[in-house]
This record gives structure tokens, C-alpha cells and sequence, in this order.
């Protein structure tokens, strides 16, 4: 990735709806190679696809809780049903496999405590396997971004 595709993505993750016309100018190219450098950024898996930020309290998810979850078994067959768990509930925005004292943390958001109370009374705690579900509720957001920092490489 040169100096101009760093532009271009850079450009792309804060307004994914730039018409190629404003993004070449925005990058100093014209338009043809420009779209020309956005497909190759698209056909490299570098550019994954395009999606709108939405407010999760105005769609009625005013609580975003950070679970950790310690599994007992570790069989492939607890971790497949456990993911797909996860990957199922549209409830949990990210899942990440962890290092250390806890094998997941999940992102999670509700529409309230009684919400959050039923997801893990009837989803996660009754998977087998499961030995501790541990939550922190976030009361703010300090810093929250979507774009990520582009390397140029040589």
C-alpha cells in the first residue's frame, strides 16, 4: 500500500458515501484511476465492505456491557457450541478469543438490566462448559473510532 491507497482508505473509513468524483479529488487523482486503486484495494481483501454508524441508543440499545468468559471444558465440540452461540446472537457485537484469565470477551449491548439478566440466565450460562460469566457495564465512552491507522508500505 503506497501513500495515495493510504489516502483513499483513510478517506473511505470516515465517509464510506464519497462519491468517487469528490474521493479522487480528496486524494489528488482523477477519477479513473482512482476508481481503478479502489477496486484493487477491494479486490486485495484490504477494503472488506461498506456500512452505515448507527446510534445504538436511538435503536434502543442504551447499555454496552464488556462480558469475560471462562470456559471449564475446552473440547472442540463446548468451543464450536459456543461460538456459534455467540455468532448467533445478534446481541453481541464482538467476540474476541483472549490471552490470560478469561477465554472470551464479548461486546454486548442491551436495552436494559432485565435485557442483559435474560441473555445470560437463557443463553450463555446455559451452554455446558461455561465456569464464570463476568460483566462490566460501560457508563461512557471516552474514545470510540472505526478507523483503523493504514501502514504504507514500501
Amino acid at each position: 500500500m503506497d501513500k495515495i491507497d493510504a489516502k483513499i482508505v483513510r478517506a473511505l473509513q470516515e465517509d464510506g458515501r464519497l462519491t468517487n468524483q469528490d474521493l479522487a479529488e480528496k486524494v489528488g487523482l482523477s477519477p479513473s484511476p482512482c476508481l481503478r486503486r479502489v477496486r484493487n484495494l477491494e479486490k486485495a481483501g484490504i477494503i472488506k465492505g461498506y456500512c452505515a454508524t448507527i446510534d445504538q441508543k436511538a435503536c434502543g440499545y442504551p447499555i454496552t456491557c464488556f462480558v469475560r468468559i471462562r470456559l471449564s471444558i475446552h473440547t472442540e465440540d463446548t468451543i464450536q457450541k459456543f461460538e456459534r452461540i455467540v455468532h448467533d446472537t445478534p446481541e453481541v457485537l464482538d467476540c474476541h478469543l483472549m490471552a490470560g484469565g478469561s477465554d472470551y470477551q464479548l461486546r454486548v449491548v442491551t436495552g436494559g438490566l432485565d435485557e442483559y439478566e435474560e441473555l445470560v440466565r437463557h443463553t450463555f450460562q446455559k451452554l455446558p462448559g461455561i465456569s464464570s460469566v463476568e460483566t462490566s457495564f460501560a457508563y461512557g465512552v471516552v474514545k470510540k473510532s472505526r478507523v483503523l491507522p493504514v501502514k504504507i508500505q514500501s
